[in-house]
């Protein structure tokens, strides 16, 4: 699994917004790996569907975080997951929180990942004909048949 991000922000009262891509490698597509989702540190500004904050407003006013983003890998059919998500407005640009999530969920896939590998494979064929008892019981009867068939 890949995991690759970039935080752009554009000057003035813009909020930042944070792209991140995941992508798995064909191994791990091979495990059937579902979704693996976690609760991060990064807070979700109020209004988040607002590309601005003002000054004075929401997180420049001491607003409270509408919540934290949950972070997802892709499942194995997709492969590949790309989320984009609007960071609260910082006057430092600093978002220590985001490398922390995403080591939190590189951990929590390498979990799942160990899990699955877990399970080992197996191929199990079998065949079962009548057993000696019977057959032996079966014969005299048979054999009485098929000599009276020759016999007509």
């Amino acid at each position: 699994m890949r995991i690759t991000w970039h935080i752009v922000k554009k000057r003035g009262n813009l909020r930042p917004e944070l792209v991140y891509d995941v992508v798995l490698e064909g191994h791990e597509k091979a495990l059937a790996l579902p979704y693996v989702r976690i609760d991060s540190t990064i807070p979700e500004p109020p209004s988040s569907w607002q590309a601005h904050c003002y000054p004075g407003q929401h997180e420049r006013a001491g607003a409270a975080p509408a919540g934290v983003y949950q972070l997802a890998t892709p499942n194995h059919a997709a492969g590949r997951l790309r989320q984009s998500l609007r960071l609260p407005w910082r006057q430092d640009n600093a978002y220590p929180e985001v490398e922390a999530s995403f080591t939190a969920l590189r951990r929590a896939f390498e979990a799942a990942l160990a899990a699955a590998g877990a399970s080992q494979p197996m191929d199990v064929r079998g065949e079962l004909t009548l057993s000696a008892g019977l057959k032996r019981d079966l014969a005299p009867s048979l054999m009485a048949d098929r000599l009276l068939g020759l016999a007509q």
